[in-house]
């Protein structure tokens, strides 16, 4: 990275971070980005670690950034008692040793003392994961499953929206649209594939089409351009972020945006746009929550307890409904209104 080309702190996504750790080793062909937005000195931080072809260094480290603070606000707002991380690796350009990358990583997560805890993002794999745990005692998520408390949490929030939406949280009468079919949108397709009424599908992976339909025959798929344009009750991005964007935010005709993906409003703005469009967007970070609410009790209570986490997932419901209705009675978006909640709660972490 070239430090004079711009410094961290000019980053839009720059919130006065709790630390920014740059990692780089030719060897491994390593380039990583480590940001603790908040917490991580009396409690550690949490945030999971992500592989992606990022096209810059820069692009990698302003990821890093925004989803740092994403993950802190989605601590707060699940009531937990951390301040969030991110950690990012740029898949390297031509051959390299995968398992050398992801060892010279976790070593460098061990350098932070505890500071940092982590699982298994986009790109990182089960085995991945396991493999990192042999290098650092600071990895979490290999016992508590934190996908499926994912996709449970986004179910209950799709229910939540439904019923402020309809009056009711019946799918039989309701359309879904899934963008991306990975871990969390197969996830989602398994909570309502046998009771919703339609479900279109997408996906840039041919690979993951085939399976899915495979699995799931009577999906309708589409192409990735026109899944966002679909007429249907809910709309689900379960990729990568900012998929309501600029292009994007106009087209959407949708009642409902409920993702279980991060940081898919590129920004603030365009949950403002869905608000004045009569769009109920569900904020990623408050209906996502359910895999960091498994890992922290993992972490916390050193094992895995399926009834304490969901009993924990199911104040997704609470929480959401309350968004609602201060959204309904401030005449503010439902985005606006999280994040000026999660924001008061994260002054206490330290």
């Amino acid at each position: 990275m070239n430090a004079a080309q711009f410094t961290i702190e000019q980053l839009p996504e720059f919130d006065d971070h709790a630390l920014v750790s740059i990692i780089a080793n030719p060897v491994s062909h390593l380039t990583a980005f480590i940001a603790l937005h908040r917490g991580g000195l009396r409690q550690p931080a949490f945030g999971a670690t992500r592989i992606w072809p990022y096209p810059t260094n820069r692009d990698a480290l302003r990821d890093a950034l925004k989803l740092s603070k994403i993950m802190t606000y989605k601590s707060a707002l699940a009531g937990l008692h951390h301040g969030g991380a991110k950690a990012v690796i740029m898949l390297p350009q031509g051959q390299y040793n995968r398992s050398t990358l992801l060892k010279e990583y976790a070593k460098h997560v061990d350098y932070l003392g505890g500071h940092f805890i982590t699982g298994s993002d986009v790109g990182i794999s089960m085995d991945d994961l396991r493999l990192m745990a042999h290098h650092s005692k600071y990895m979490i998520g290999l016992t508590s499953e934190p996908v499926a408390f994912t996709m449970d949490g986004v179910f209950f929030g799709i229910q939540v929206c439904l019923k402020e939406v309809f009056g009711n949280d019946d799918l039989s009468s309701r359309t879904f649209a899934i963008q991306g079919l990975g871990k969390t949108g197969t996830g989602l397709l398994k909570h309502i594939y046998k009771t919703a009424k339609k479900i279109y599908v997408t996906d840039v992976n041919s690979a993951a089409i085939k399976a899915t339909k495979e699995r799931f025959p009577d999906v309708e798929v589409v192409p990735p351009k026109q899944i966002t344009t679909l007429k249907v009750d809910i709309f689900s991005p379960c990729a990568l972020s900012n998929v309501i964007n600029a292009s994007t935010v106009h087209h959407i005709r949708t009642a409902i945006v409920a993702v279980s993906a991060n940081s898919q409003l590129e920004s603030d703005a365009m949950g403002e746009k869905l608000y004045k469009q009569g769009i109920l967007y569900a904020p990623d970070y408050v209906i996502n929550a359910g895999g960091l609410i498994a890992v922290v009790d993992e972490y916390e209570h050193k094992g895995h307890s399926a009834d304490r986490v969901n009993r924990k997932i199911k104040t997704i419901k609470k929480t959401l409904a309350a968004i609602f209705e201060k959204s309904k009675r401030t005449h503010k978006a439902p985005n606006l209104v999280a994040d000026t909640l999660a924001r008061n709660i994260a002054k206490k972490f330290v």
